[in-house]
């Protein structure tokens, strides 16, 4: 499956339909009256957010969405049909935008979350709705409604709790492979990841969700390279796990590319929790490796975690750093606001 994370739509919600201008006509019933019934209203548009989908792939394909009209109104005071609203299917974590690509309309980032987007037109009036008391025979009706409809922009930012930043080859496709099952392609040349990747980490009991985005460089911020367009995807994580290099000519000057270039992104990513990991430490020995990881602290790295995607070494501590960072699996949510402890005893029906 191709990964697209901007599309372009337009939708239309169903126009009302008219009333109807319709006189009772039955034997032996003389000047039977109106009875034209209203019209119809219109579909509404609605966005509605489904498991199972990381792509808007779809929306390639198809960039047009019209909700059906509302029926017209007829005689013996009958009522048009309403238009079906037409729901659209996205991903959990989309965006609708407006056309200008800047002012947020929705954001769908929980499974079955719908929001109504366009309204469909109301039905008009019939000629009956018109009869009164000096207006016996009114031949006046409404047309309905006019539909609603506008171009927008859907963005996807992927959900996960842990997201992999770091330079070109900094290793960030071998770590989620290890620790996934996600097959990202690995490569010794830069940008072998073309797109985020997704992957599910299980630790200790517990599991999050590991997102891989293509690597930065100086300058990314301004479009160098593929540029920060993926950075959108790891605005959502908790903890971000920066990789560097150990192979790197100057490891302290790549955490500070990479540290530059989230704050010029901006979106808070500069003031995200970030675990540095110094990668490829079984291609070094231990007293080069603990240089580097003095250096890195001395650029303000809080600890240096050395480890190996390729034969696992360190990665354990690093694990359980990203664990204590996130909520505790335990801990539910209530609706009044008050944080309770589920209860982890099997059920008895004694």
């Amino acid at each position: 499956m191709h990964f697209l994370d901007q599309a372009k739509i337009f939708i239309r919600s169903g126009a009302g339909g008219p009333g109807a201008v319709s006189f009772r006509r039955e034997k032996y019933i003389e000047y039977g009256g109106p009875d034209g019934g209203d019209g119809g209203r219109g579909g509404d548009i609605v966005f509605e957010a489904v498991p199972g989908l990381n792509t808007l792939i779809d929306f390639r394909y198809s960039q047009h969405f019209k909700a059906p009209r509302g029926g017209h109104g007829m005689g013996k005071d009958r009522t048009g049909a309403a238009g079906k609203d037409l729901v659209i299917e996205v991903p959990v974590g989309t965006q609708v935008i407006d056309e200008d690509k800047e002012t947020v309309l929705a954001d769908l980032t929980e499974a079955g979350q719908r929001i109504t987007m366009l309204t469909g037109g109301m039905g008009g009036r019939g000629n009956a709705s018109y009869k009164t008391s000096t207006n016996r025979a009114p031949r006046q009706h409404q047309p309905g409604e006019p539909a609603q409809e506008m171009w927008v922009w859907l963005r996807l930012k992927l959900l996960a709790d842990a997201g992999l930043v770091g330079l070109p080859n900094a290793g960030k496709s071998t770590f989620i492979n290890r620790m996934t099952n996600t097959k990202a392609r690995v490569g010794d040349y830069p940008f072998t990841t073309l797109r985020p990747q997704l992957g599910v980490v299980r630790h200790k009991g517990r599991e999050f969700v590991l997102a891989d985005i293509p690597g930065l460089i100086a300058g990314a911020a301004e479009g160098a390279g593929i540029g920060d367009r993926f950075l959108g995807h790891i605005e959502r994580c908790r903890v971000l796990i920066h990789l560097i290099d150990i192979e790197n000519d100057d490891p302290a000057e790549a955490m500070r590319i990479v540290e530059r270039e989230l704050a010029a992104y901006g979106a808070g990513l500069d003031g995200k929790p970030r675990l540095v990991a110094l990668n490829k430490v079984d291609l070094v020995d231990a007293e080069l490796a603990a240089e580097f990881a003095r250096e890195l602290e001395a650029e303000g790295a809080e600890k240096v975690f050395p480890i190996s995607g390729a034969t696992g070494e360190g990665l354990e501590p690093l694990l359980d750093a990203v664990i204590a960072r996130l909520p505790a699996a335990t801990v539910t949510e209530r609706p009044d606001g008050e944080r309770e402890e589920e209860d982890d005893t099997p059920w008895s029906p004694v």
